[in-house]
């Protein structure tokens, strides 16, 4: 079964460019503002949407997106409105795939089987789920992937070549390479050797490769489109979105504007990427 994330890396693919995939947390700072913003992005040059699950204890992510999902648990923003999101994003946009972004704790409370109906009925495309390693397999990813979701692992500079097939094993859509260790948007990923850990992963899968973790720039967007199927930004985004905030934490005019103008010139950067063939 071919999801609208499998579709969209093989138009890519045949364009001979890699995907902009991009990163906002649901409901920050308010529902609606993330709705405004969400339904922007692709006009602005995101192929790929990513929703932030908000939840309490994000061990992975940074000061950002950490902040980011601590002000929409403040606005009210729970699992409900989080597919709420996504439903009414879908009502304007039937093409670009949506994945939900976080950890096991706030689909665990919603209750997985219920999560995974509403969230396939919502519209959503995939999911990650950082701390459910292949080890946990059939409390989520084996029934997402029965329920017609692509379950999207994680691997890293610490994966090695004898832990790569155990992550790969029931991985689809996409993987998602953390060029860093640490948290997100705490340091520059080095292009040279993302190059090399991208290449690295393609002798284990054929599935796309995209790169995230501390992605700010165009310039950075393009050197690694040069040699990855994705190029995956996040918390220069919910920064941007930030910054544009008033002093009471409340959204502006200039609010969507301060996000997809950056995804505009991200956009851009990827799509200058010269690549030798086609990801």
């Amino acid at each position: 079964m071919s999801t609208r994330i499998d579709k969209r890396f093989a138009a890519l693919k045949a364009e001979g460019r890699a995907a902009l995939v991009t990163f906002i947390m649901a409901g920050d700072p308010d529902y609606n503002t993330s709705l405004a913003i969400a339904k922007a992005l692709p006009k602005a040059g995101a192929d790929i949407i990513e929703m932030g699950m908000p939840f309490t204890d994000p061990m992975a992510d940074g000061p950002a997106i950490q902040a980011a999902g601590l002000r929409a648990l403040k606005s009210g923003q729970g699992m409900t409105r989080t597919l709420s999101l996504v439903r009414e994003f879908r009502e304007d946009d039937d093409l670009t795939p949506v994945i939900l972004m976080g950890y096991y704790n706030p689909i665990y409370i919603y209750g997985s089987e219920r999560f995974l109906t509403d969230a396939k009925a919502a519209g959503v495309d995939g999911l990650i789920v950082v701390d459910l390693p292949p080890e946990e397999d059939e409390e989520l990813c084996l029934p997402a992937l029965k329920a017609g979701l692509n379950f999207i692992r994680l691997a890293t500079p610490t994966t090695d070549d004898k832990r790569l097939p155990k992550v790969l094993t029931n991985t689809s859509g996409f993987v998602y390479y953390v060029s860093v260790t640490g948290v997100t948007g705490t340091a520059a990923p080095d292009t040279s050797k993302v190059t090399g850990a991208v290449a690295r992963i393609k002798r284990h899968t054929r599935l796309p490769v995209a790169v995230g973790f501390g992605v700010k720039t165009a310039e950075q967007a393009r050197a690694i489109a040069e040699g990855a199927d994705g190029v995956v930004v996040g918390s220069a985004l919910v920064d941007a979105m930030f910054k544009s905030l008033d002093k009471a934490g409340k959204p502006g005019t200039r609010t969507v504007k301060a996000v997809t103008e950056l995804v505009s010139a991200l956009a851009q950067g990827v799509r200058s990427a010269r690549r030798a063939t086609a990801p």
